[in-house]
């Protein structure tokens, strides 16, 4: 069994990165409606297309139901949508809280939402968003600096390296809303991406011989397989965990490839343990930046306890 406290150890040590994936949104609600955040394909598919699903070929992934949106309505209107749900007021996930008061130094965020930034608005960081189908440049990333109230954006000599690193390939609403949605966007990306035009020159350096954890990451789909073993070149061996339920022949041979140490444990027993912690210690580092949001101890405690239990 894998010891939850020596992965704890190693997040804070910075020797082990959090990749975090739709699951690590769990127990995020509309504070009005208790609706889930969308964030998985599903999830993100019938919030697209007002609660209707679409054709079965559409809804094997969301990056297929955002081309087809886009071929009818533009590129515009993909982004206009994800800006309108993550702009909007969500609860604070308890994963969200509870990585927050470990502080990470570097995280790689495979969702599109702001918990992550809003995880680290007291204190001053670099913001790495993903950035597509840019004919003026090559690099398929954007920079900016957060210096503990406003975000500027910054170029690759201008980065200070001691800054923690956010890293969000698929993009987020803010500061500048960039995303990567649509089969286009992901071509386009993944191709840069293997190229090593994706990443800073700092995270290619940084990242050699670190290991990584996947939270709440599916590897059933070639999108995040390519995602995660991209970002994690240059990887310590193992290279690292992933909290995996029941994984599909699929997941495991890939893992297997990848030398991935599966934890056949629900990703919420991990919460739970990270959530106790949080409680023991004090929940420094956890802030409440947007409408919705948890910061005190007994709403991480409720809000964990409701996603484990539900």
């Amino acid at each position: 069994m894998t010891d939850f406290q020596q992965l704890r150890t190693a997040l804070t040590a910075a020797t082990l990165v959090p990749i975090l994936g739709p699951g690590a949104l769990d127990g995020s609600v509309d504070p009005q409606t208790q609706q889930p955040i969308p964030a998985d394909n599903r999830s993100l598919i019938l919030a697209m297309n007002n609660g209707r699903e679409m054709m079965p070929r559409l809804m094997y992934e969301f990056s297929r139901a955002a081309q087809h949106v886009e071929q009818r309505r533009g590129q515009a209107a993909v982004a206009r949508f994800l800006n309108g749900v993550y702009n909007r007021p969500w609860t604070r996930a308890p994963l969200h809280d509870a990585l927050a008061a470990l502080a990470p130094h570097w995280v790689v965020d495979l969702n599109r939402d702001l918990q992550l930034l809003d995880s680290n608005a007291d204190r001053p960081h670099t913001l790495i968003l993903g950035t597509s189908r840019i004919m003026e440049k090559a690099k398929r990333f954007l920079l900016f600096q957060y210096d503990g109230s406003d975000y500027r954006a910054i170029s690759e000599d201008q980065i200070d390296t001691v800054l923690p690193i956010l890293f969000k390939p698929l993009g987020a609403p803010m500061p500048e809303p960039s995303y990567i949605a649509s089969d286009a966007d992901f071509v386009d990306y993944l191709t840069e991406l293997m190229g090593g035009f994706a990443i800073p020159d700092f995270i290619k350096k940084y990242r050699m011989g670190k290991q990584y954890l996947l939270l709440g990451v599916s590897l059933n789909r070639d999108t995040e397989r390519m995602l995660v073993s991209d970002i994690s070149y240059g990887a310590s061996e193992p290279r690292g965990w992933v909290f995996l339920t029941d994984p599909s022949d699929k997941e495991q041979r890939f893992c297997k490839r990848m030398k991935l140490e599966i934890i056949d444990q629900p990703l919420q027993a991990f919460t739970q343990f990270l959530v106790e912690r949080v409680i023991e210690e004090g929940v420094e580092g956890v802030t409440e930046s947007r409408p919705g949001s948890h910061s005190d101890a007994e709403a991480v405690t409720s809000a964990a306890a409701t996603s484990i239990t539900a």
